[in-house]
């Protein structure tokens, strides 16, 4: 099942599209794949939210590498570093027990956003019972202490690396609109300036509510 890993560490496991196939219709499913030009490149890509993306809240050690892994790559427990991350919410941390057996509702991917030695880690944690993301954070290596710079937490969320910058993808509703069709999405990217994540501009996809269309990008203002 995409979006669960176990209590160790682990790599991604697949783009923002999964969260969407959890939760929309058949419909709404073919509607989005038809129209979806973003999306992560998934591991070691090189390539409704929080308002508030933070910078800097809280630190936890990071693991030692294994001498077999590449300079850049260092794998994390995700779940035990968002677990001490004082910055992840008391909501999010409750949402940090297994789904089934020992896998847990995160996604994970590495790459490098900061320009960092270590290769930045991006989590999303997902909810057990219909994987909506309800939190998305990055980690960068300060020193081998993996420090969060990145939060957004307002559900539905997905954070991924697209081309070497932070892509978050935030779905609104409207009035109206069941929990398994949203109105659109707003895809943001994120770039790293002076120590912290800036956004760009902002692009809206609105979805279409009729058979046999696709959604149409529209500039979000």
């Amino acid at each position: 099942m995409r979006g669960l890993t176990g209590p160790g560490p682990d790599s991604a496991r697949g783009s923002w599209l999964a969260v969407i196939a959890a939760v929309a219709s058949v419909t709404a499913l073919a509607l989005f794949v038809g129209a979806c030009g973003t999306g992560g490149l998934g591991a070691r890509d090189e390539g409704p939210a929080h308002a508030s993306a933070v910078a800097g809240a809280g630190a936890v050690a990071s693991p030692s590498p294994s001498p077999n892994d590449p300079d850049k790559y260092r794998k994390v427990d995700a779940v035990q570093l968002l677990k001490q991350d004082p910055a992840v919410s008391a909501t999010v941390k409750r949402e940090l027990k297994p789904c089934s057996g020992n896998e847990y509702p995160v996604d994970i991917s590495y790459g490098d956003l900061t320009g960092s030695p270590v290769d930045d880690v991006v989590i999303n944690v997902l909810t057990c019972a219909d994987a909506v993301g309800i939190g998305s954070y990055v980690y960068r290596d300060d020193s081998g202490t993996f420090k969060n710079v990145f939060r957004t937490e307002e559900s539905p969320v997905y954070a991924e690396i697209d081309q070497g910058r932070l892509s978050v993808t935030r779905q609104y509703y409207e009035k109206g609109d069941p929990i398994s069709s949203p109105s659109g999405e707003i895809v943001t990217p994120y770039s790293w300036k002076a120590g912290r994540f800036t956004p760009g501009k902002s692009v809206r996809n609105e979805y279409s509510k009729s058979a046999g269309q696709v959604p149409t990008p529209v500039p979000d203002s």
